[in-house]
């Protein structure tokens, strides 16, 4: 491709990112495309990290025009890859010169993720849409270029990356109307609205959400609980005052959790109080691999609704084999399982709650049902309660979202 005269240099690259986007299907309609086209993702992400994983641990290497130069940096910026923007709730690449460890904090989505959730999300033209979670600005811009800034509102809760992505929606020329707060609040101000679309992941759907869209209005966003398994997409249609109906669109994508949804830190304890517990062990017919996402996601989204406030630790000594532990701090319960285990594979628990019970109880049910995917899966909201179910929202095959 060959840059004529007026055009921004890197427009050769979004047509190309563009062209693979439609490719791939998560590009569908034009009016998109022409948003793909208009927005330089590069003004969102002037430097980022690139993951190394190592034998040990995970480094994160600096990507900034200083340290890889100008044409690296672009190449990098217009593949379809998320790339993590911020380590540890404020360092980013600016700040370093060499590769270091840290947990992301904030990042700007692979590009083929966010038009399918833009797709999803079903707009006309008229619609006014509500995002929550700004990050880098990149999808704010991509909905400012769809509907017009004025139709655009949203939402971060990170001073530091709101004041950056409101210097690069400026700079990219679109000015929606930012807010720095709660996303999981909403922005009562504004409502009500015609779409809300997240791009951070939640354990239920916030009631601020349903409240400030209009009935018939559309909620689009993804569920991840302490498990990490994602349902994906879910798509709720508000159908009247506190009350929203849905279905997850079959999908495994997932974004980092919202704040107050993310899984409470274990504590340096944590090994103590597990080697500690006293256990008994029993044979089980489901094993460690309906915790391994590559053995099939719908399996281990089942155990997640069964025990919803289990996190997922794995860990081994030495060479010896490695365990995976279910461990619910607030009950102080685990259920351990060798992720190699002899047939039949046998389970250890311990603590008030029988953890895999519950999670082989459901997996028996699920089965039973024919083993459903997660796109057969619906979801219903009142103000009372909110239930994932499949068949009958009070069949074996339901379970109340903790909220």
């Amino acid at each position: 491709m060959t840059v004529e005269a007026g055009e921004s240099p890197t427009t050769p690259l979004r047509l190309r990112l563009a062209d693979a986007l439609a490719k791939s299907g998560d590009l569908r309609t034009t009016p998109w495309r022409t948003a793909i086209e208009a927005v330089p993702r590069e003004v969102f992400i002037p430097g980022f990290f690139e993951r190394i994983d190592g034998a040990r641990e995970t480094m994160w290497r600096p990507i900034t025009p200083e340290l890889v130069g100008v044409t690296e940096r672009l190449e990098l910026t217009y593949t379809d890859e998320t790339w993590v923007t911020q380590l540890n709730h404020g360092i980013t690449a600016f700040d370093t010169d060499m590769p270091v460890t840290g947990a992301p904090t904030s990042s700007s989505t692979l590009p083929g993720l966010v038009v399918r959730m833009l797709e999803e999300l079903q707009v006309e033209d008229s619609s006014r849409v509500l995002e929550i979670g700004t990050g880098t600005g990149y999808s704010t811009g991509l909905l400012s270029a769809r509907l017009g800034p004025q139709l655009v509102t949203s939402v971060e809760v990170d001073p530091a990356v709101a004041a950056r992505a409101r210097k690069a929606l400026a700079e990219a020329g679109y000015s929606p109307d930012l807010i720095t707060g709660d996303g999981l609040l909403g922005n009562p101000a504004g409502a009500l609205y015609d779409r809300v679309i997240a791009t951070c992941s939640v354990r239920h759907i916030p009631a601020a959400w349903v409240a400030q869209t209009r009935p018939g209005g559309l909620i689009l966003t993804t569920m991840l609980g302490w498990l990490h398994a994602s349902s994906g997409l879910v798509r709720l249609e508000v159908t009247g005052e506190g009350t929203a109906e849905g279905a997850f669109l079959g999908t495994t994508d997932s974004f980092m959790p919202a704040r107050p949804h993310a899984a409470p830190p274990l504590g340096d304890d944590f090994h103590a109080w597990i080697d500690n517990l006293p256990t008994t062990e029993r044979p089980t017919a489901a094993g460690s691999e309906i915790l391994d996402p590559w053995e099939g996601w719908t399996s281990l989204f089942i155990a997640q609704l069964a025990v919803p406030d289990a996190q997922l630790v794995t860990y081994g000594l030495d060479d010896g084999p490695v365990f995976d532990h279910l461990v619910d701090l607030d009950q102080r319960s685990v259920a351990i399982l060798e992720q190699e285990s002899e047939e039949p594979p046998t389970v250890r628990q311990g603590g008030p709650a029988n953890l895999w019970d519950s999670v082989e109880s459901a997996i028996s049910q699920w089965r039973a049902a024919g083993s459903p995917s997660l796109d057969q899966f619906r979801i219903t909201v009142t103000p009372e309660e909110q239930t994932i179910w499949f068949g009958d929202p009070q069949g074996p095959l339901s379970w109340n979202l903790s909220q």
